[in-house]
């Protein structure tokens, strides 16, 4: 099983030179993949462009949107042009996670309906697959590049609902899990492989999961301060992933065996805190 890490974008310590600097030593310590969060309407730095970032300082990890919530941006044209410009200044190294999401403001700021939210991702991942082959957009505009090489971008669909099963059956290389936990995490892979299954697909998808860690001196206390913010929208359920954060190096160490024999692919370990001195500590208590 692969490690990957998070890039830091949404704690509040974080600021821009800490930002490179977490992506150029993740790098150095061999991690799979770097991973954002997604949000709008938070003091948080913003997905793409923190990948853009990312991408100038690194050569060979992977960037992940893990997962980017498209469905609150305008147009999937300008999606489509600013995820392929990552994918080539990378190297071709960008791999994008997306979902439906579950925060309604993030929708109102920009303007974009919520309740038709999954149908409407389902039309944006069928398109930015078009565009990025060179085809028309649906409303008949072609030639918007740059064309990625190869296949373009991998793409990976969250959620753990049966219509987010299905729509990365439909459209994806993979799917992905956000807060579950290792014990539940193997009958939700299989959910994923029955689906794709049932959507008559011969190969198998690329399971991937994330965790939130937090190690070393005052740890539980500042991942609690930084969860029970970033999940108050979720009301008194902000106390459970509050509390769900691992912060000791064995426990984490238990939880990537635990996720690599449920058949977890890669799992991206989230930091709540951007200090440096974090991302040792998670290297060493998770990397092999």
């Amino acid at each position: 099983m692969e490690i990957g890490v998070g890039l830091p974008t949404t704690v509040p310590d974080i600021d821009g030179q800490r930002l490179v600097e977490w992506a150029r030593r993740a790098e150095e310590h061999g991690f799979s993949t770097l991973g954002v969060l997604d949000r709008l309407v938070y003091d948080n730095y913003e997905p793409l462009t923190s990948l853009a970032a990312a991408a100038a300082v690194t050569q060979r990890i992977k960037l992940a949107t893990t997962i980017l919530l498209a469905a609150y941006r305008p147009g999937t044209p300008l999606l489509a042009k600013q995820l392929a410009t990552i994918h080539e200044i990378s190297g071709g190294r960008l791999v994008v996670g997306a979902a439906a999401g579950g925060r309604e403001d993030d929708f109102q700021a920009t303007g974009a309906t919520y309740a038709d939210r999954g149908r409407r991702l389902d039309a944006m991942l069928t398109e930015l697959r078009g565009i990025w082959d060179g085809k028309e957009t649906d409303t008949g505009v072609a030639g918007i590049g740059p064309r990625p090489g190869g296949a373009g971008p991998e793409i990976i669909v969250g959620g753990h609902t049966p219509a987010a099963m299905r729509r990365a059956a439909r459209h994806a290389n993979g799917w992905i899990a956000g807060g579950s936990s290792a014990t539940g995490y193997a009958d939700l892979a299989a959910q994923a492989r029955a689906a794709w299954q049932a959507e008559g697909r011969t190969d198998s998808p690329r399971l991937v999961a994330l965790v939130y860690a937090c190690l070393g001196p005052g740890a539980a206390r500042t991942a609690e301060s930084y969860l029970r913010a970033y999940y108050a929208f979720i009301g008194p359920k902000a106390e459970m992933a509050a509390k769900a954060v691992i912060t000791d190096a064995g426990s984490l160490r238990e939880t990537t065996a635990a996720y690599a024999e449920a058949g977890c692919d890669e799992l991206l370990v989230f930091p709540c805190t951007a200090d440096q001195a974090q991302l040792d500590l998670l290297a060493e208590a998770a990397l092999p």
